[in-house]
């Protein structure tokens, strides 16, 4: 009988231990084969299905005729210790490794031989477990191929891999070659060493370990395969066994879930007890990789439609305690997190990510820096510290990182109103040098901040005369608004492309602005009634088409997004009660006054030829107008006394059409003490040459 032999695994084990060479152990253990009964022979032709979920299995790719030594050890140790066994497969027929997109054939050789078509053999096998050295260099290795060929060569030389290797090793192959919604190249997985992989998590479902398990179906996932393919379906069968005893930890489960929801999206029921499980843990006590996997499902799809928000909650306090722990791979990708699921009560720890984002600055990748920065403009949250970081590094990477990157640097600083010459002027030098190299979208980006903060660099002249070369080389690969973007940002600092405004104006053009939607906003009409204004106003020698009256506007100040800036209403009425006092009643000037010209005044004080003040409803013999511009601290850069580009430029066309402007800045009014100074202040801003009036 097969189990009257309990002396067989320490014999062969002697065996080994006693020869020196390969073929030396090959030889004697088959010579001690040949002494053992039939069944035991059978050894090599079949092999044992007990269930090793947790023994910490691992896989030796087998190329050779015959098994392994180190493999029948097992095998043999396996049968006896569970008194049967099944089929050793080592014939493997035609089978399919499919995808969603593609089905490639899995043709398999009919010999495991070391022959050229041999098929490569993964076998179970408990002995020579890699060291924890051995493993981390099979990561570092994996992680330094750029190209699944180099993978799939260095799969080759691999001797031992356990489950979770094994799962890794797929997971490369999906990185290198993941397409949007499809591989890149489908015909990866004809590869016989990802057949034999896939081959043998299949059969060894049961055997693998709950992370390898997990693991590799997220990894089949991510390669596209055929959901209903053998090897998609014992994969989840066995992961949800394992997830109704309850065996997956926190990071396990979120890997599932993860998993779940490529394979069925959002309304998976698995989904839902990996979540339900999720919750019956405390926060308080994950670790920060728990709590990262765990934002990162409910990034990936799990948390959206306001699901969770307790758990979210609970999540947010204890990651405001652990910032201090996290690295820029964290930092990042928290951030992008709390963006995509709109996190808006969680601003203590966008607070927090921003101050420890302030020591990873140099240290970011592209693309972390850019999701930080992505995050702290949708939040709109923006630390001094981290705008002196900044400026700090933008120099140093202007002309090296990649250009989305430098686009998003531009859009936070515009966004957020900060002006800071040694970013711009870094930005502007690497402009010149590089934005043949931009897509349109990225130049407008890049060009849109100048003219929103009103700010010329030094190189001012070669920056747009790169704006034009582009605009002449590439007028047709602009959307039409992105390219009224780049014209508008133009003009507020005084630019004007006259050659390419006539194109614009043109009913051709028009027509393509209406046809990306169902019209043209009302925001992008402004745009175009100031561009035709600068025509007029600052470009009289302009002879090119005219914008048609249907598309003008009769006023730039509109909710919400505007061309102007909308009166502060505490400024304007305590401007206005020392208005009074000075002039006697408020019958002697106009508040928010719209003028012919598109512009609104924040007020209007009129006079006749001896200078005298008409009241504001008289419109005959009005000498001089006066506008008072209420500057309060929105029409400034946030960090600056400097006026935005577009209240520049209303003020430059009020004084071409004939207005006296005069300039009520609050960080003047603000350091009045009293009425008595208010009075006098007003006094010497509009009448700086006439003592005052008495009425």
């Amino acid at each position: 009988m097969l189990f009257q032999h309990p002396s067989l695994h320490r014999v062969i084990s002697l065996t080994l231990r006693t020869s020196t060479t390969c073929s030396c152990r090959r030889a004697m253990a088959l010579t001690l084969l040949q002494r053992l009964p039939k069944q035991v022979r059978q050894i090599g032709k079949y092999r044992c299905a007990s269930a090793c979920a947790n023994s910490g299995l691992l896989f030796k790719c087998q190329t050779e005729q015959h098994l392994s030594v180190a493999s029948l050890c097992t095998l043999s140790t396996n049968c006896i210790r569970n008194h049967g066994y099944r089929k050793l497969q080592l014939d493997l027929s035609r089978r399919r490794l499919t995808t969603i997109v593609r089905e490639p054939s899995f043709v398999a050789s009919s010999s495991v031989g070391l022959h050229k078509d041999s098929f490569p053999r993964f076998c179970l096998t408990q002995m020579h477990h890699p060291t924890p050295a051995e493993q981390q260099a099979f990561h570092m290795r994996l992680n330094k191929c750029t190209s699944s060929r180099q993978v799939f060569r260095f799969l080759y030389s691999v001797e031992v891999m356990t489950d979770s290797m094994a799962a890794a090793s797929l997971h490369r192959v999906a990185d290198l070659e993941q397409g949007e919604n499809c591989l890149k190249d489908p015909s990866v997985l004809e590869e016989l060493i990802i057949r034999a992989l896939c081959k043998q998590l299949e059969e060894d479902s049961g055997r693998l370990t709950d992370g390898g398990l997990v693991s590799a179906l997220l990894a089949c996932t991510r390669l596209y395969l055929d959901p209903w393919s053998t090897l998609m379906v014992r994969l989840v069968s066995e992961s949800q066994e394992r997830l109704d005893r309850g065996y997956l930890n926190i990071g396990q489960l979120c890997v599932l879930g993860r998993a779940m929801l490529a394979l069925e999206g959002p309304g998976s029921v698995m989904l839902e007890q990996v979540m339900s499980q999720i919750q019956k843990q405390e926060p308080a006590q994950w670790s920060l990789p728990e709590l990262r996997a765990v934002y990162k499902l409910l990034h990936n799809g799990a948390g959206f439609d306001g699901k969770y928000c307790d758990l979210l909650n609970a999540m947010h306090s204890h990651a405001v305690t652990v910032t201090s722990h996290m690295n820029p791979a964290t930092v990042s990708e928290l951030l992008s997190v709390l963006t995509s699921l709109n996190q808006t009560q969680a601003m203590p720890l966008v607070i927090s990510l921003c101050k420890r984002a302030v020591r990873h600055v140099p240290h970011f990748t592209d693309e972390e820096l850019t999701l930080v920065l992505g995050a702290l403009m949708h939040f709109g949250h923006s630390d001094h510290y981290f705008v002196d970081a900044m400026e700090k590094y933008v120099p140093t990477m202007a002309f090296t990182s990649h250009p989305e990157t430098i686009s998003k640097v531009m859009q936070f600083f515009g966004r957020r109103n900060i002006l800071s010459p040694v970013v711009f002027d870094a930005v502007a030098d690497s402009f010149v040098y590089r934005a043949d190299e931009y897509t349109t979208s990225q130049v407008a980006r890049q060009i849109m901040p100048f003219g929103k903060l009103g700010y010329l660099p030094p190189n001012a002249a070669d920056m747009f005369r790169k704006v034009e070369t582009i605009l002449h080389s590439r007028f047709s690969h602009f959307q039409p608004r992105t390219l009224i973007n780049v014209l508008h940002s133009c003009i507020l600092v005084e630019r004007f492309p006259v050659n390419f405004v006539s194109k614009v104006f043109s009913s051709y053009f028009l027509q393509q602005l209406q046809d990306q939607g169902t019209g043209i906003d009302r925001y992008v009409l402004a745009q175009l009634t100031q561009l035709y204004m600068t025509m007029k106003l600052e470009c009289p020698f302009y002879e090119g088409p005219q914008l048609l009256p249907q598309y003008r506007v009769k006023s730039f100040l509109t909710p919400g997004h505007s061309l102007e800036s909308p009166v502060d209403i505490h400024l304007y009425n305590y401007v206005k009660t020392g208005l009074v006092d000075l002039l006697g009643a408020r019958s002697y000037f106009g508040s928010k006054v719209l003028t012919p010209y598109c512009y609104t005044l924040d007020v209007e004080i009129k006079l006749d030829e001896e200078g005298f003040v008409l009241p504001a409803s008289y419109n005959d013999e009005v000498y001089k107008r006066i506008a008072l511009c209420i500057d309060g601290q929105k029409r400034y850069t946030s960090n600056r006394k400097q006026l935005l580009g577009k209240e520049a430029i209303k003020q430059r066309h009020l004084r071409l059409l004939g207005y006296e402007i005069i300039q009520i800045p609050f960080y003047e009014f603000d350091q009045l003490q009293n009425k008595s100074s208010v009075g006098e202040y007003l006094h010497q801003k509009i009448f700086p040459h006439s003592y005052r009036l008495s009425w």
